[in-house]
């Protein structure tokens, strides 16, 4: 049993044996075939032992001890590890800097109030004093004062606060009064963005749309009005002059329901 142990063909290093297992391991025991020799060697404790199983064996004195089970070689060639990450190049470039998200819209504000203020007070003789129409002017021959009606948008327009206004238009109508010629209101900013108890704090003045009696438009303001309404510095419309002519009566809320209704366009980076 020395001659083949000692074999050079049946080593798989110093002091150690290559068998293959002719039985099971059983109460710690196997027979393993070396050389076409056949020996009873122990198992350790550790290790379990099948038929056919390629073993390592090592030998303290006569005794033969299974020390490893030797898996099978592979059926499929194993695949090629990936490759690292090679890192880019530093050029030295600073990146571009990410492009802004831009969000668009545009906000519907109907008018919470329409009033007309004359001589000290608001007028309430017809319509409830905040749904009444907006008036212009002085009425041909009366001895009441001059006119000024106005919108006011309560806080919807500041809600867009911190965005830039594109675009601002207004829904005007004018009804019956004055003569029927194509007549131009003059738009005046408010700073109240509700009704106050006095008279209206007129601003910033344009020219509005000529229309006669009847018609009814979507009037183009310019967009810095947009802008002040939307920052709060402003908070309504009127339409107002400094002389009696042309007196123009345009449709309040209890009128028309879509009457100075305001529409602001606006963005935000």
């Amino acid at each position: 049993m020395a001659d083949f142990a000692d074999t050079r063909a049946s080593r798989t290093g110093s002091g150690s044996i290559r068998g293959t297992a002719v039985s099971s391991s059983s109460a710690g025991a196997c027979l393993v075939n070396v050389n076409g020799v056949t020996i009873t060697a122990r198992v350790a404790m550790a290790l379990t032992v099948a038929t056919g199983n390629l073993l390592v064996l090592s030998r303290l004195g006569s005794t033969y001890y299974v020390i490893n089970v030797l898996p099978p070689a592979p059926t499929v060639t194993p695949a090629p590890p990936p490759p690292t990450d090679t890192p880019p190049v530093d050029t030295g470039d600073k990146p571009p800097p990410s492009k802004p998200t831009t969000t668009t819209g545009t906000l519907t504000c109907v008018p919470t109030v329409t009033a007309t203020y004359r001589d000290g007070s608001w007028r309430s003789d017809g319509d409830p004093v905040n749904s009444f129409d907006l008036y212009q002017g002085r009425y041909g021959g009366s001895s009441f004062g001059r006119s000024t009606g106005c919108a006011f948008y309560g806080s919807k327009p500041h809600t867009l606060n911190g965005a830039t206004c594109t675009k601002a238009t207004l829904k005007i109508k004018r009804l019956s009064a004055g003569d029927y010629a194509a007549r131009a209101v003059t738009l005046r900013l408010v700073s109240q963005s509700n009704r106050p108890s006095g008279s209206p704090t007129l601003n910033e003045s344009t020219t509005g749309p000529k229309l006669a009696i009847g018609d009814s438009t979507t009037f183009t303001l310019p967009t810095s009005w947009g802008q002040m309404l939307i920052d709060g510095s402003r908070g309504g419309i009127a339409i107002s002059i400094g002389s009696d002519t042309p007196y123009i009566h345009l449709a309040g809320r209890g009128s028309w329901s879509a009457a100075m209704t305001l529409s602001l366009s606006w963005r935000r980076n």
